[in-house]
């Protein structure tokens, strides 16, 4: 009787609200689903790869693979671009604009790929991956090859993940996630063969972790492209190059946000490698993993209203866009007592995760403090993001990333803070969301905002 009371009281959740916001719901509540198994297939890949390779290996790949992400910049920001292009278009129902803004979209992404291949291909044996990683030939003597390797499995999913913003623009997030989910059972699936059919070395994993999502996601354009997005597929006749301006514009915005995102983010690990040795870096990259619990419940719920937003601003729909950020906000106070109460017990937990690797508790609460942070700034992100009046997110974002480097270094060795200094210097550094956000949002909701706000 109560089970039955509960499972009516979710469909009438799941039901009742406007259009909008039911779409949101059902791809939310799939997308828990589906996060739920990606957290625990992520969580068993940690000790899994371990398995495979030695604790100070594994430092260097988790190092190497956020190097080469760093090269995500190289689209301009197109993808993000596409998003809310697209978000408009489909908002419009305007199916041509779409087909061309995809079709442009495409061809842009494939040449600066093909482009950033060939360049990395000439230069990459001029590179000393020993000596930016830190660690000698004597631990490992292949690290160009398996850069090599990485960076051309990056390429080519660089342009068939493109099929990723045309689901979120459609606010249809869980498609993402589902598809990732399939893409690190594969990875798993493959390291565990290897686990028991070889030695284990780097290159390996590479290709494990590299041919899965190329496999996965050339069937996942193969498939919409000729079912439910057959209309706006792909399509050399479809190219314009007055797309190319109107996406690179915009895109270049969130270009700029990405590059400063990228340093502030991304560095972390290098920053380790260069200060305290490869060895530091997976107790670091483990109280990401788990504080990350708290970012990936906040992006699950906070990411569909991105293009979300874009529909209801093209629509003028006002109210619907305050009540959502109540709702948001309600929730982040839920997440602030989780994030309190996997604090207190991190200890035990990391015990029985990673009983190898020692978690220090500044190291914790570091982490903790700074996905909260973080989560709260994207309240209002989102929309700034949807509406693409992000210039003043820019310039903030460039003056944070700026200081970060040396603020890292500062704090991780001058006041041997160690790896808790790092990301207590990038919760400093993005001061944009959750200070300077806030009063944007209220000023672009009340057509108030003037000059660099609105821009």
């Amino acid at each position: 009787m109560i089970i039955s009371k509960y499972y009516a009281q979710t469909m009438f959740f799941f039901k009742q609200g406007h259009p909008r916001s039911l779409k949101i719901k059902k791809h939310i509540g799939a997308s828990f689903l589906i996060k739920a198994v990606s957290i625990f297939i992520g969580f068993l890949l940690v000790p899994i790869t371990l398995d495979l390779l030695d604790k100070e290996l594994y430092g260097i790949w988790l190092t190497l693979a956020s190097v080469i992400t760093w090269f995500n910049l190289f689209d301009i920001g197109l993808g993000y671009g596409l998003r809310n292009k697209l978000a408009e278009a489909i908002a419009r129902d305007d199916t041509i604009e779409a087909k061309s803004l995809v079709s442009s979209t495409y061809a842009l992404i494939a040449t600066i790929s093909f482009g950033l291949l060939l360049i990395f291909s000439v230069i990459n044996p001029f590179l000393d991956w020993n000596l930016i990683l830190n660690v000698s030939a004597e631990t490992i003597d292949t690290l160009g090859l398996v850069a090599l390797v990485t960076f051309t499995f990056f390429c080519i999913t660089c342009v068939l993940k493109l099929i990723y913003s045309i689901f979120l623009a459609d606010q249809r997030p869980s498609y993402v996630g589902f598809f990732d989910l399939l893409a690190n059972i594969i990875s798993l699936a493959i390291i565990l063969i290897l686990i028991h059919l070889t030695k284990g070395s780097l290159l390996e994993l590479a290709i494990a972790m590299g041919v899965a999502p190329v496999i996965i996601l050339i069937i996942c354009n193969i498939y919409f492209f000729s079912s439910k997005y057959k209309s706006i597929a792909p399509s050399i006749r479809y190219v314009k190059r007055s797309h190319f301006g109107t996406l690179s514009t915009l895109g270049f915005k969130f270009f700029l946000v990405g590059i400063t995102g990228l340093i502030i983010f991304s560095t972390d690990n290098l920053i380790i490698v260069q200060i305290f040795g490869p060895s530091e870096v997976p107790a670091y990259q483990v109280a990401f993993k788990y504080f990350g619990l708290i970012t990936s419940v906040f992006t699950i719920i906070s990411v569909p209203f991105w293009s979300a937003y874009t529909d209801a601003q093209t629509k003028g729909d006002t109210q619907w866009i305050l009540d959502t950020n109540k709702k948001l906000k309600l929730i982040w106070v839920a997440l602030l007592f989780i994030g309190i109460i996997m604090l207190l017990v991190a200890n035990s937990f990391y015990a029985l995760w990673v009983p190898e690797i020692p978690v220090p508790f500044m190291l914790s609460a570091a982490m903790c403090l700074y996905v909260l942070v973080l989560a709260w700034g994207n309240i209002f992100v989102m929309y700034i993001n949807g509406v693409g009046k992000v210039k003043l997110q820019v310039i903030v974002s460039m003056v944070g990333a700026l200081i970060n480097i040396p603020l890292s270094i500062f704090f991780a060795k001058n006041l041997q803070m160690g790896s808790a200094g790092i990301i207590m210097a990038s919760t400093i550094c993005i001061a944009f969301g959750p200070m300077v956000a806030p009063f944007q949002f209220n000023k672009l909701i009340t057509n108030t905002a003037s000059g660099i706000w609105n821009q």
